[in-house]
């Protein structure tokens, strides 16, 4: 049992790095550095560098010539989250041997399997959009589960007191109700990510210089679509894309309002003031962030920092929730 909270802190920093690794990826423009799955081009080590590697590569893979630097990219997020998958299995087994948090860890090795089928079909499937997202999604719920596993391990289970101060109780629905709202604008940020509709709107506030630009929504989120396509076929018009731009702009104001309400309840209560100032704190530099991504046409670093600040938040505000049910 001493071997596993070391395993589930490592775990946890390590799907930290995984979540941003894997934006540094997909925004470098590398999800397809590697045609193929597991490997790269054949290679379970390492990528084709060599010329006549390269040869090899294209007679196996024609049309597919091999770019190293976004090769690496890509195996090397391989490689972490394959690193991670074993740490989550030693988990596992070290749970359902000591009986702890077992049913957790059965349901974090889970997620962490069908993750990996998500990352095949992201290449076998060139980048299909619901794919793309749900990938995302995956990190996103594993390092849930895992910041989950830990405050639930840092924070014994007390039960009730009616003599307890009620100005004082954890602010459960209101937790709860951040931790939703959150988990919606994640999933409709990878939405932007995989569609590439990041620069869909240039300006801020308004996008287009409107306040309601021209949008098509029935379009812009059919899940069963290729990339850059219709359900039909089509080319998909910017008037989809400018939608789901704009709903994820929209949404992050419903997120500003929900989870700032948590923060300033939490800051105003003495035993939940730090954990209400780092969550503010949290929220305001992905506003920050994500107004820089547009003014500035999305540049790489903020635009994986804006990925990392998602994670971020939403482990602070598990973390919460988690204290407040204990």
């Amino acid at each position: 049992m001493a071997l596993y909270r070391p395993l589930l802190v490592l775990a946890t920093l390590l799907a930290f790095g995984v979540v941003s690794l894997g934006a540094y990826v997909r925004l470098s423009d590398a999800g397809l550095g590697c045609p193929d799955w597991p490997g790269c081009y054949g290679h379970l080590v390492g990528v084709p560098e060599a010329p006549h590697e390269q040869t090899e590569a294209l007679r196996a893979f024609p049309g597919k010539p091999v770019e190293a630097a976004k090769a690496w990219k890509e195996m090397a997020h391989r490689y972490v989250a394959g690193t991670l998958g074993l740490l989550i299995l030693a988990l596992t087994i070290l749970a359902w041997r000591h009986r702890v948090a077992a049913a957790t860890t059965t349901v974090l090795a889970g997620v962490v399997t069908f993750q990996a089928l998500l990352g095949m079909w992201t290449v076998t499937l060139l980048l299909k959009p619901v794919i793309v997202t749900a990938h995302l999604l995956g990190g996103m719920t594993t390092l849930a589960l895992l910041v989950g596993l830990i405050s639930r391990d840092a924070q014994p289970l007390r039960p009730p007191n009616p003599l307890d101060d009620r100005s004082d109780q954890p602010p459960r629905m209101a937790a709860l109700a951040a931790l939703l709202a959150v988990a919606v604008q994640i999933a409709l940020g990878g939405w932007v990510s995989s569609n590439y509709a990041a620069l869909a709107c240039g300006d801020f506030p308004t996008c287009q210089g409107d306040w309601l630009p021209a949008m098509e929504f029935g379009r812009a989120f059919t899940l069963h679509r290729e990339l850059g396509q219709t359900a039909e076929g089509g080319l998909l018009p910017f008037t989809a894309l400018t939608a789901i731009h704009w709903l994820h702009r929209l949404w992050a104001v419903v997120v500003l309002l929900v989870v700032g309400a948590l923060a300033w309840r939490l800051a105003r209560t003495p035993a939940w003031r730090q954990g209400g100032l780092v969550l503010a704190g949290l929220l305001g530099l992905q506003v920050v962030l994500g107004i820089a991504n547009v003014l500035l046409s999305l540049p790489l670093p903020v635009a994986v920092a804006h990925n990392f600040g998602a994670a971020l938040l939403l482990a602070a505000i598990v973390a919460i929730n988690v204290r407040c049910r204990r």
